[in-house]
C-alpha cells in the first residue's frame, strides 16, 4: 500500500520546507508533489491568464480536479507521497477521502502564527497578498488531523514529529474514517 504525508497548512507556513527535508530523511523513497510544482514548471500558461487573455476562474476547477485525480494515480502506481496542499475549496476534502481511501494517509496539520505568516508572504513576492491570512483564518476549521505542528518549532522537530506519528500507524483524521 502506498504512503501519502498530507501537509495542510496556509501559504508560506513552511510546508515545503518540511516536505523537503522529511523528503531526505524518511526511510523509503517518497515525491514530494505540489500545486506549486506545477506552476513553477511550466505546465500552466501563466502569463496568459496574467494578461486575462484565458480566464483562470474559468479553468480552475478542471486544473485541480485533475491534479486531485492525479495523486490518486500515482499512488495506485506505487508511488509514496508528501504532499503540500491547501483545501481552501468546498467539496475538495471530501473528494480527496475518496480517491485515496485506498492508501496509508497521514493527515498533517502546519500551522504557523499569522504574523509570521503575513511577513513571510511579504518576503516571497510570489503570493496574492492577504491569501496567507485568509487561509489561516478559514483552513484548519472543523478539520481532524492525525498529528499537528508548528512551523516555528523548526524543521527538524517537525519532521521528528511526522516521523513519529507516520511509524506509529495510528490513523485518526478524516482521511482514516470510513466514506459514508
Amino acid at each position: 500500500m502506498s504512503h501519502i504525508i498530507f501537509l495542510h497548512g496556509a501559504s508560506s507556513s513552511g510546508k515545503s520546507t518540511i516536505a523537503k527535508a522529511l523528503q531526505q530523511t524518511i526511510e523509503k523513497p517518497f515525491w514530494h508533489i505540489s500545486i506549486d510544482h506545477l506552476r513553477d514548471s511550466g505546465v500552466l500558461p501563466l502569463s496568459r491568464y496574467r494578461s486575462g487573455e484565458f480566464d483562470w476562474s474559468a479553468d480552475r476547477s478542471a486544473f485541480f480536479d485533475a491534479f486531485h485525480k492525479s495523486l490518486a494515480t500515482y499512488a495506485a502506481a506505487g508511488n509514496n507521497l508528501i504532499l503540500e496542499h491547501i483545501l481552501d475549496t468546498p467539496g475538495w476534502a471530501e473528494d480527496l477521502r475518496c480517491l485515496l481511501c485506498p492508501f496509508d494517509v497521514l493527515f498533517v496539520a502546519v500551522h504557523c502564527p499569522v504574523t509570521q505568516l503575513i511577513e513571510r508572504e511579504r518576503l516571497r513576492g510570489d503570493r496574492l497578498v492577504g491569501s496567507a491570512e485568509r487561509d489561516h483564518s478559514k483552513i484548519h476549521v472543523g478539520r481532524v488531523y492525525d498529528t499537528e505542528l508548528d512551523s516555528t518549532d523548526g524543521v527538524e522537530v517537525n519532521v521528528q514529529a511526522i516521523l513519529r506519528t507516520w511509524r506509529s500507524d495510528l490513523r485518526r483524521s478524516e482521511f482514516s474514517q470510513p466514506l459514508k
